[in-house]
């Protein structure tokens, strides 16, 4: 895999994420996931382990394991088992989390994507299901920590890839990627201001053909900007480290937004630190074929496979489809545009620049858009039968965009933006340009391409930008070379 050298080393990126499933209850008890509830008030006697008590698979989670699988083109393990993976935190309220180890439920798969124009492909290790901790509280206690143990019991898919990225962006990409996937077949919401994405990276470097360095955690990455900042600190400082002579100790570490910086939390443990065993309490989880079989038969049609049917429906560039497919609202606006319009490439075009540039500046989804896709459709109808330029369907565009007007076709009568496409005025016109630009046209005449469109410019300076410009193109070529 090439890649890009910084100062001479090569960047090794890899990531675990863990995506909260979109279940109603946790994972082994029936208390509520709900988001934003009164700390430690739901956190039910199994969450916490109180004697007695006994967990119990959440079924959903599983069948969210198995849409997850397909998706990314993984195994769905027949039998999987859960372990217990041991250590001390105050918000782990057990002393051990409920997770997979050596039996995962969804082993390899791989996502792929672009960058710019360079199609990427990250390889998957695995995606296990498991248990989320609690949270623990320091702000707002004035000098002491307190524990909030609603999230204990949260159901996770840790997905951990290979360590396949070589540089941020590529990093970047892939988590917009994975984020995407999950969100698109509805098992995780993807807040990740709520925590319900949550990426660490897995962060290296090396001189080129060494191998593998030490690796640094950063854990708990919730934007893709800090994401960014994060990865591109941590690569500085451990080249600055080699440089200097020092050894990268494995090590966890967190990310100060604040202070753009990485900062180490605690020696990074390996598996046998955990002490891992089979939970006593847990049966292997057994998950027949037919049940991953009518899973398959109700998926949702899954990003690639979309962006390959416009590719062929619709003879869109590669590029265009997988940009059209970032959302199911995207995909879905573009596809009512395409069919009402008739011109797809033009709906693409329109889609990835005029809409999408709004919807950035005013940081709203699609979803949100204040020109829907009919008017859209009937904007690029206007454009493809010439009744108005490109330019003036830009001034329709504002107009419909920002509540000036409800119709397309108003918009163009009340600012009288139809085109002039009546041959016999358009060529009194190009007569009238000939006649007062001689030098333009012997230019032409002598060969030189630029004095044409010096002379295309004052026709459509003379109609005031009414004319089409097509028809002006064809009937001064006619005229001057008769």
């Amino acid at each position: 895999m090439s890649a890009k050298l910084i100062h001479g080393y090569e960047v090794v990126i890899g990531f675990e994420t863990h995506a909260q499933l979109a279940t109603k209850s946790k994972i082994f008890s029936r208390a509520s996931t709900a988001f934003g509830a009164e700390p430690n008030t739901q956190a039910c006697a199994v969450d916490l382990a109180l004697p007695g008590t006994l967990p119990v698979m959440n079924r959903e989670a599983v069948a969210c394991a198995i849409k997850l699988g397909l998706a990314l083109g993984s195994t769905i393990a027949p039998r999987s088992i859960f372990a217990r993976k041991n250590y001390f935190y105050p918000d782990l309220p057990k002393g051990y989390q409920i997770s997979q180890f050596e039996i995962p439920v969804v082993q390899g798969g791989e996502v792929s994507f672009y960058l710019g124009d360079e199609k990427k492909t990250v390889r998957l290790v695995r995606a296990h299901l498991e248990e989320d901790a609690g949270k623990s509280l320091h702000e707002e206690f004035h000098g002491m920590s307190g524990i909030d143990l609603n999230r204990a019991g949260t159901p996770l898919l840790e997905i951990v890839t290979e360590p396949d990225m070589r540089s941020t962006e590529e990093a970047v990409a892939y988590a917009k990627e994975l984020h995407k996937i999950v969100t698109w077949i509805g098992i995780c919401d993807g807040n990740m201001q709520e925590g319900s994405f949550r990426c660490d990276a897995n962060v290296s470097v090396r001189k080129p053909g060494q191998p593998l360095g030490t690796r640094r955690e950063i854990k708990n990455l919730n934007s893709f900007k800090f994401m960014q900042q994060a990865i591109d600190y941590e690569i500085r400082w451990q080249i600055e480290e080699l440089e200097d002579g020092r050894a990268i100790e494995q090590a966890t570490v967190l990310f100060n937004p604040d202070t753009g910086e990485t900062r180490a939390m605690r020696t990074k443990e390996d598996a046998a630190d955990y002490r891992y065993f089979p939970d006593p309490d847990l049966p292997p989880l057994v998950i027949a074929p037919e049940w991953v079989e009518a899973t398959r038969a109700q998926m949702t049609e899954l990003p690639r496979t979309m962006a390959a049917r416009f590719v062929q429906d619709y003879g869109l560039p590669e590029y265009d489809a997988t940009t059209l497919t970032q959302s199911k609202a995207m995909a879905a606006y573009f596809e009512a545009a395409a069919r009402a319009s008739g011109q797809a490439k033009l709906a693409s075009n329109w889609i990835m620049g005029e809409v999408s540039r709004r919807l950035n500046s005013e940081e709203i989804g699609i979803e949100d858009a204040k020109v829907d896709s009919a008017k859209l459709a009937t904007l690029i109808q206007r454009i493809s039968d010439g009744t108005i330029s490109n330019n003036a369907a830009r001034q329709v565009f504002d107009a419909l965009w920002g509540g000036e007007a409800s119709e397309v076709d108003a918009v163009i009568e009340a600012k009288g933006l139809k085109q002039m496409n009546d041959s016999g005025a358009l060529e009194k016109i190009i007569d009238e340009v000939i006649a007062a630009n001689p030098d333009n046209v012997a230019q032409f005449k002598a060969g030189k391409d630029k004095a044409f469109n010096a002379l295309v410019g004052q026709a459509m300076k003379a109609s005031k930008g009414k004319a089409n410009p097509a028809q002006v193109n064809e009937l001064l070529r006619k005229r001057l070379e008769g």
